[in-house]
């Protein structure tokens, strides 16, 4: 027979907060919960902690005028209901010691041990580091906690716990540094919990900051809530009887409890469907518990035959488990009166990991295959996270890569190998081809999505089976951070490309300065590793190659590096003169970041040009002829001498303007030409002239050289009806 749990008022709040109500801030409290599970010694300890803690924060303060105390003990207490271990429970009670009293991490670690320190000293905050703004102190805080996490995820566990108290608490703070808080923990603590599978507690993280940042919508949501039950009291306990009925008939034992959906989730729906309070029907649910698998679809088959399911509002994360571990069969019916009613069907284990996800593993201790596999997952993300962090930059790019990362509303696809990966909604082939392996990605040159060829960029859904091509001459392309999702391909990408332009800048500021060093007739071999340290030591610099860099961005002049320099080797011609112009730099066009072809004049080999060096992409030529060389003229110390290296077989781009006689199958005959030339039509666009019988044809070209351009000319005036063909420079975005 189906047992079922009447669904109250009283009922369908508790079960929304009964695992995380606001603690009794005492320590009878914390004792109260800790006996439940922990052995007296365990308890013992657990108290000294207390005590140490209370003394340190003897005289502290809360901004509510509460004995300081009062917080960490409700950390404690918050901590103690995901039942973690004493070491756990210890560092919740200590976490603020270190940071806030004249206590050290020395002193924790001796009286507590190692573990419990570690974990404090996770939790810590950088107070001591000097950072330029409130940004970077954020970001490096988050990426000191998320390493602490991925050693011991119990860091977070208690960061969390300490975040919820806080948000609890809020309402003594000014009104900026509310708003600060409650978006610091909307964009990061709240979907890390539910990354963690700690439904509860993102949930309640949820509501507190709705409430804190939208004062007004919350207040509205709630009061048209509570309007709302008594007109659906009636419609609620008809369906609750009619699920138990059902279930008793095909003898499936079950709990049933109705619940009430926390008004942020009711926001957000009302955002995605773009409708008001009245259009939303599913507020509330039911949460149908069962004894294994098989119940649960044999259940949903029973529900099915009660009411009829609505189409594509079916989710099986029982087969395919959401990627924190999540799993529960999701389905929208049309019950009496024409009611959507949202059930989900889970088992108690499901259930237990649904309410405190990864945390169940400290209450559990089992091999269980559920606990298992949400660690797993768990320690994959982890592990994600450890290694986007190593490819940032800096704090602030992690900070970046870690949000994105954190709101996935994913999809689920196939590996070549039968393997199921979970991407956030929107990724490409190329997010994919990062999740299976940084090379992977590194050298993608396209995909097949179902056996079909696709380019990188095409977007996945559930379901596909991707594989992707690579090469061994491929590399990363700067125009994929512009469609790529996942955190870990940006930050991949990203550093692919800083490695690949710092090499591209060294070699650039190589060349420049040996050709400074030739003017002084010094050869670069005699510069000795002893005259680059001291070199590097004036400069304040960490190494030769920032120096070099230095010179490819103009920040340091190589005539003047080259004078420092031979005025730093022994015996040598500190009084040489320059007796030689500079030589000019040989480029092929294809130099890689640190030389690039303007777009503004799309030089060409055989035009003559110049170099100029921009502080933030290296050297870039432009022809002799181009406007910016005429706007940048005063600015003698940036302009380099460069000419082309002969024999080059690269295709370099080129702007033609070709005005024609605007009638059908011009275009073609273009083309065609331009085919025949052993040209490549880059890019077309038409310009077309109101009440005149012309038109423009603006072409991005490739061609070889200079005079494969004038033969390419050549052949497209022999079309008739082609007017004129300019070469276009000076051009502007």
């Amino acid at each position: 027979m189906a047992n079922t749990a009447h669904t109250s008022q009283a009922d369908l709040k508790k079960s929304n907060q009964s695992f995380l109500l606001p603690v009794d801030q005492d320590n009878s409290s914390l004792t109260q919960l800790v006996k439940t599970y922990l052995p007296k010694r365990e308890i013992d300890k657990v108290w000294e902690a207390y005590r140490f803690s209370e003394k340190a924060h003897s005289g502290q303060k809360r901004r509510s005028g509460e004995a300081y105390i009062s917080h960490p003990v409700s950390v404690a207490c918050i901590a103690a209901r995901f039942h973690l271990d004493s070491q756990s429970i210890q560092a919740a009670l200590l976490h603020d010691v270190v940071e806030d009293t004249e206590s050290t991490e020395l002193e924790i670690e001796s009286k507590f041990g190692k573990q419990v320190s570690t974990l404090v000293i996770g939790l810590s905050k950088l107070d001591k580091v000097e950072f330029q703004d409130a940004n970077e102190a954020q970001a490096e805080n988050f990426r000191k906690m998320l390493l602490a996490m991925t050693q011991d995820v119990r860091v977070m566990l208690i960061k969390l716990s300490d975040r919820l108290h806080n948000m609890q608490t809020i309402q003594s703070l000014d009104e900026s540094k509310k708003i600060r808080i409650a978006q610091e923990t909307v964009d990061i603590y709240a979907p890390i919990a539910n990354r963690l599978g700690l439904n509860n507690l993102y949930q309640e993280l949820e509501d507190l900051c709705f409430e804190v940042l939208h004062p007004v919508r919350y207040k509205t949501i709630q009061k048209a809530i509570k309007a709302s039950r008594g007109n659906r009291k009636e419609v609620i306990e008809k369906i609750s009887n009619e699920i138990s009925n059902k279930l008793k008939s095909v003898k499936t034992k079950a709990e049933i409890t109705g619940r009430e959906k926390n008004p942020a989730s009711i926001h957000r729906k009302m955002l995605e469907d773009q409708t008001g309070f009245n259009q939303i029907n599913d507020i509330y649910a039911f949460r149908i518990i069962v004894n294994d698998i098989n119940d649960c679809y044999l259940t949903l088959g029973t529900l099915h035959s009660l009411y009829n399911p609505i189409p594509g509002k079916f989710k099986d994360y029982i087969a395919i488990p959401k990627a924190n571990g999540y799993q529960s069969l999701h389905s929208t019916l049309l019950g009496p009166f024409g009611v959507p009613v949202e059930i989900q069907i889970r088992t108690k284990n499901m259930h237990q990991l649904a309410e405190a996800g990864v945390a169940a593993h400290w209450l559990y201790k089992t091999k269980d295959a559920h606990v298992t596999d949400l660690q797993q997952k768990t320690n994959q993300w982890l592990k994600r996270m450890l290694d986007i962090q190593n490819d940032s930059s800096n704090s602030l790019e992690f900070l970046e890569h870690l949000k994105v990362d954190l709101f996935p509303d994913e999809v689920y696809v196939f590996s070549p190998d039968g393997k199921i990966f979970a991407l956030p909604k929107n990724s490409s082939s190329i997010d994919f081809a990062y999740a299976v392996h940084s090379d992977v990605g590194n050298k993608a040159v396209s995909a097949k999505i179902n056996q079909i060829l696709v380019p990188l960029r095409t977007r996945l859904s559930t379901g596909d089976h991707v594989e992707i091509i690579t090469s061994t001459l491929a590399k990363p392309n700067p125009t994929w951070l512009n469609f790529v999702i996942t955190g870990k391909a940006r930050s991949q990408i990203r550093n692919y490309l800083r490695s690949a332009e710092s090499k591209d800048l060294i070699f650039l500021g190589e060349k420049m300065l040996n050709n400074a060093l030739n003017a002084f007739h010094i050869h670069p071999t005699a510069i000795k590793k002893k005259h680059w340290n001291k070199l590097i030591l004036d400069y304040h610099v960490e190494s030769k190659d920032e120096i070099l860099m230095d010179i490819a961005l103009g920040k340091k002049v190589n005539v003047m590096v080259a004078h420092q320099l031979t005025n730093l080797m022994d015996g040598l011609a500190s009084n040489k003169k320059q007796t030689k112009m500079l030589d000019v730099i040989t480029i092929k066009g294809s130099d890689g970041m640190a030389i690039q072809l303007a777009n503004c004049c799309h030089p060409i080999p055989g035009d003559p040009i110049l170099g100029y060096i921009n502080k933030e992409k290296g050297l870039v030529i432009h022809t002799h002829d181009c406007q910016i060389v005429n706007e940048l003229s005063l600015d003698h110390d940036r302009w380099v001498d460069v000419e082309w290296e002969p024999d080059s077989e690269k295709l370099f781009n080129v702007r033609l303007s070709v005005l024609v006689v605007n009638e059908r199958g011009m275009l073609g005959k273009i083309a065609s030409i331009i085919a025949d030339a052993e040209s490549n039509i880059n890019n077309v666009s038409l310009q077309d002239m109101d009440g005149s019988p012309f038109a423009t044809l603006n072409f991005l070209v490739q061609v070889r050289h200079r005079q494969h351009l004038a033969e390419l000319i050549r052949n497209l005036r022999k079309i008739t009806k082609v007017n004129k063909i300019t070469r276009v420079k000076n051009y502007k975005n």
